[in-house]
């Protein structure tokens, strides 16, 4: 039986969003970080949820198109394309990626993007990964097409809060009808740390792509490390939902 106690945390919870809501990143912090190394967020081995759950996400079907979002260098991307899947990443820094076609042994090529000015399109040789380099923002289904899986990992979590519904609304309108969506979410005391990685509960996620989507929940991990202790936390936790499209 919920408590008079236990009602107060919930609410309490659900209105941590707004310690964060005025934290703005822009374009400029992410170069930094990237020219900086400051990137403690990029994994060298594939992530774990994503094998957990890849089987999630395929459902079955053979030469899916995966978009990875925000996708800075992540070994994922090869990872998948060596299962036979093509691969469509979106990053703003050009270091990013050059270092993930150099460390990832993979040859490319490049060429400018005619429909987004100042815009450059990385394509491996065997042409399963593409990767855009420009603001997620200057994409749209019109020239990179639609989605059959997303794999959302440190994407919703690095955008500033105030874009999260223009964001959302991307991610809906590149997604194939029977499009899977596995998306990271963090659950932590936004009051002990402004972000990057923000704070994203299911009540956001729900606010987001609730009225449109399925949401179902598939596993909490709990992610604390000294790095996040650094940061005054006492509990990190990594939450993964698959979205999928409502049948119209």
């Amino acid at each position: 039986m919920e408590t008079m106690a236990d009602a107060t945390e919930i609410v309490k919870k659900n209105d941590f969003d707004k310690f964060q809501a005025d934290r703005v990143i822009k374009v400029d912090e992410w170069l930094n970080r990237w020219e900086n190394k400051q990137t403690p967020f990029h994994m060298n081995e594939a992530h774990k949820m994503l094998k957990k759950y890849v089987d999630v996400m395929l459902n079955g079907k053979d030469h899916l198109r995966i978009l990875f979002p925000l996708c800075g260098k992540a070994v994922d991307m090869k990872w998948l394309a060596d299962l036979g899947h093509k691969i469509v990443g979106i990053e703003v820094s050009e270091k990013a990626i050059l270092e993930f076609f150099t460390e990832q042994s993979v040859s490319y090529s490049k060429e400018a993007v005619s429909d987004v000015p100042g815009a450059t399109l990385f394509k491996s040789s065997d042409g399963k990964i593409s990767i855009y380099c420009c603001s997620i923002y200057d994409v749209s289904s019109s020239f990179i097409g639609k989605f059959d899986g997303i794999w959302d990992r440190g994407s919703l979590v690095a955008i500033s809060p105030c874009d999260r519904q223009r964001y959302s609304e991307l991610m809906l309108s590149l997604m194939e009808d029977d499009c899977c969506y596995l998306l990271e979410a963090f659950d932590y005391d936004p009051r002990l740390h402004k972000g990057p990685p923000f704070f994203v509960p299911f009540s956001a996620i729900e606010e987001l792509y609730g009225s449109t989507c399925n949401i179902k929940f598939l596993e909490a991990a709990d992610m604390l490390t000294d790095r996040q202790r650094e940061w005054g936390l006492d509990y990190f936790i990594q939450n993964i939902y698959m979205i999928t499209l409502k049948a119209t």
